[in-house]
């Protein structure tokens, strides 16, 4: 059976110089030989005539397609003007150099702040080269704008709101380090409070959508969250108010010597704290103390404000969260399925009774999309969405292409070992292949997992003598690896990477420590610590059962989709840092704690942490003088000890006694935004992903392409777990063909899908897609999708039942 294509698409003079590869002379020929095994095979024939009913397509109109393509592949909302001066200016605004450039200055407007006072020790700038650098950030910035809206309309241009708040937030900029500059000559103090507004470059620049998308849902959880907030509020003062009425009577005292109960809003504060456990049970004993029943108030507000309230938080947040997620999913399946169809118009023939996408107007967009790919691989992917075989593909067919485009597809030419590509002779001989077949055996994974959990005895153990034997057989395993699966196999492999980097890091620090003698203390040190992360591959162990299986690859899948929160959680720290700086810095700081012994001769200006207010406070007795916001660094890391709550109470009183109470509305912001909200939407966020990734095994496009791979007969055998998805290869491969083929044609026909490489986003999209009609766009009279907000009827979160888990 064979199966020729016919061309459908002249190019023009100016693609055939932009695109030489569309114009070789080829075709691509399916056919059907022994064992009814297909291949693909690509011959200098000459190319097809055109169609006669199907016009040439422009090359601009083929540029504006291709555009929407790409722009409904990566997730873009651009508003691109449509002729070719503005495509090319978008096509160099898109260049990867360019957008990683943005990421540069990004990053280092947000890191000035380590130079700039107060700063990091040994790293203080002058102001003129922090002033600098700014500047240069700030003019890459204003050059962004300037290149987008070169290749915007301008009606879309100005009323995008982010491109407004990027240059209001320069201009502010600009003036604040002008009035800084003459204040600072003057020799008058002047607070860069300004210096808040940076995160906001993070999050109004096109190319940090999931950023804002994950402060965009935030955002809009935040009335439900309110609404619970207020009423534990209400809650809490109740409480502290019978607490001054039952307490106030009875003269107790606090371990401090200060009344007990007696104000109503420290009963107020201390209520709150309880809240988050961390004055507990110090905040009862004195009551406790004085009457056994007082623990009835206790334990009856510790019930309904800690184990109520809290629980409905989460499963308030939860809710809402889900739902706004949702939201945003299905604003995403709006905007790419608008792309798509502005492109299907752009690109569409008449045949009739309907209208159709020609393989040759599809394969000219394919390469201007994926130049990358092989021709092999379009036609594979071509052959998914022509399931009639006309040569032409319908809307809906079309409609499909990126979410087949984002499904990794391998090649076999791809993992063959280069030893066995350049000596083919030697690799395939008889001893080579038994010798990779023994590499390649599963006993050889379990022998090697034994003297891993050898090592890991003899590690805690501390018999040392062993270690060089260790050391030389990983190193052969690492080596037969290699010359069994090649460089692409083997790196592909996260276990493999890992492996590699302990064991060459072993490698070489044992050599140094050895020439460095008992001089080596650093090497000896570094060495030690590369060798207990040897013990970390027991973990590679329980990669080969099931069930570990699945969760190790939940973990791996879910990490790149954790990074827009670690974008929210900097922001929010940055914020709060910056704050904090300007209104404690130099306030508290580090001088050390001078023993009995020491006191004689320590500065009595250094001691209480340089502050005589902190004299018998429980901050100094507990050495919390670090815990400061003296520069940035510091700043982040005691925010991390409040987020943790853990004596964050004892924290604040630090700053309170060295300021006013006033001071408790910083702490108790930052606990509410932090831990209340920001945690309990992460954890809202990864139950969602949890589940998703633990019940969705592939998505639907990629049963697709395994399908045609099966039916072709052009699945690549591995002979290791290495490209695995997530089902398992198929353990045979069949016969290669006729003779009438190449070995070379042969490997170029052969593919696999590797693992998935989609976020999160995409698996959603693919899970709520099917509860959207195939023809819905969004509202009609909405443009701007990001500014739309899609009521949902059914919000309810999935039930996470026992059945469910299981």
């Amino acid at each position: 059976m064979e199966n020729h294509v016919t061309a459908m698409y002249k190019p023009t003079d100016k693609v055939k110089e932009d695109n030489p590869s569309l114009v070789t002379k080829r075709s691509v020929k399916f056919s059907k030989k022994d064992g009814d095994h297909s291949v693909i095979t690509i011959n200098g024939l000459k190319e097809p005539a055109d169609h006669p009913d199907y016009p040439a397509i422009s090359d601009l109109n083929l540029h504006i397609a291709s555009t929407y393509v790409r722009d409904a592949k990566i997730g873009h909302n651009f508003k691109f003007k449509h002729d070719e001066r503005s495509l090319r200016m978008y096509d160099i605004y898109n260049k990867w150099y360019l957008e990683y450039l943005l990421y540069f200055f990004l990053f280092v407007i947000m890191a000035l702040a380590l130079f700039e006072d107060p700063a990091v020790p040994n790293l203080a700038l002058p102001i003129w080269s922090t002033m600098i650098i700014e500047s240069t950030c700030l003019a890459y910035f204003t050059f962004r704008l300037i290149h987008s809206k070169t290749c915007m309309s301008g009606i879309f241009w100005m009323g995008d709101i982010k491109n407004w708040i990027v240059s209001g937030v320069i201009v502010i900029t600009v003036l604040d380090m002008i009035i800084y500059a003459i204040l600072l000559s003057k020799e008058k103090p002047w607070m860069r409070l300004v210096r808040v507004l940076r995160p906001l470059f993070l999050l109004n620049f096109k190319e940090t959508r999931e950023l804002r998308r994950s402060f965009r849902n935030i955002r809009r959880s935040l009335p439900g969250i309110f609404s619970v907030l207020i009423l534990l509020f209400l809650v809490i003062g109740l409480f502290a108010l019978l607490a001054r009425e039952i307490f106030e009577d009875d003269s107790l005292l606090k371990p401090d010597a200060s009344d007990y109960m007696s104000q109503y809003f420290e009963n107020f504060w201390d209520l709150y704290v309880l809240v988050t456990t961390a004055n507990s049970p110090d905040i009862m004993m004195p009551a406790y103390d004085s009457s056994p029943w007082t623990m009835l108030f206790f334990i009856i507000y510790v019930i309904l404000c800690i184990y109520i309230f809290m629980s409905i938080f989460l499963a308030v947040i939860y809710k809402d969260y889900r739902k706004h997620l949702k939201n945003e999913v299905q604003k995403s399946v709006f905007m790419k399925r608008r792309h798509l169809v502005r492109a299907w118009d752009t690109l569409k023939v008449w045949k009739n009774p309907i209208f159709v996408i020609p393989w040759q107007r599809w394969m000219a967009v394919m390469k201007q999309v994926e130049p990358s790919r092989s021709v092999a691989e379009l036609k594979l992917i071509w052959k998914v969405l022509d399931k009639d075989e006309d040569n032409n593909i319908d809307k809906r067919a079309f409609m499909k292409t990126v979410d087949i485009l984002n499904v990794t597809i391998i090649e076999k030419s791809r993992f063959v070992p280069l030893w066995e590509k350049y000596f083919p002779s030697m690799y395939n001989s008889k001893a080579s292949q038994f010798v990779i077949n023994l590499i390649k055996h599963r006993f050889f994974g379990f022998f090697f997992d034994l003297l891993i959990v050898a090592n890991a005895i003899l590690i805690g153990f501390r018999i040392e003598y062993l270690e060089w034997f260790f050391l030389t057989i990983f190193s052969v395993e690492i080596v037969l690896k290699l010359y069994a699966l090649g460089l692409y196999c083997y790196f592909t492999n996260l276990w493999n990477v890992f492996d590699f980097v302990v064991i060459v890091s072993a490698v070489i620090l044992s050599i140094a420590a050895k020439a460095a003698g008992s001089n080596g203390g650093i090497e000896r040190r570094s060495l030690d610590i590369v060798l207990v992360l040897r013990v970390l591959r027991l973990v590679r162990i329980f990669n080969n059962f099931e069930k570990f299986q699945v969760i190790m690859k939940t973990l791996v899948n879910i990490g790149p989709s954790i990074v827009p929160f670690g974008g929210v959680i900097v922001v929010i720290y940055y914020v709060y840092a910056i704050i904090g700086m300007e209104i404690f810095a130099g306030k508290i700081t580090y001088y050390g704690y001078p023993s009995e012994e020491e006191m004689a001769t320590f500065n009595k200006s250094l001691l209480f942490c340089g502050n005589p207010k902190l004299e018998g406070s429980e901050f100094y007795r507990d050495h919390y003088c670090n815990n400061n916001f003296n520069n940035i660094l510091k700043a982040f890391i005691t925010l991390f000890e409040l987020m943790i709550v853990n004596q964050w109470h004892v924290v604040t009183s630090g700053f309170v006694a060295v300021t006013s109470k006033a001071a408790r509305i910083y702490f108790l912001c930052f606990h509410i935004t932090m831990v209340i909200i920001i945690v309990n939407i992460f954890i809202a966020f990864i139950l969602e992903v949890f589940m998703v990734e633990y019940s969705l095994s592939k998505s639907s496009f990629e049963s697709e392409i395994e399908k045609k791979i099966e039916e072709l007969g052009l699945r690549a055998q591995v002979g290791s777990t290495t490209f695995t998805d997530r089902s398992s290869l198929t353990p045979n491969m069949e016969q290669e063909g006729s003779n009438e083929l190449s070995r070379e044609e042969v490997d170029l026909s052969k593919f696999q899908l590797g693992k998935s490489s989609n976020s999160v986003l995409k698996i959603l999209q693919n899970m709520f897609e099917g509860e959207l009609d195939e023809e819905d766009l969004g509202p009609a009279d909405v443009e701007d999708l990001e500014q739309l907000d899609v009521h949902q009827t059914d919000t309810s979160p999935y039930p996470l039942t026992l059945g469910n888990v299981v």
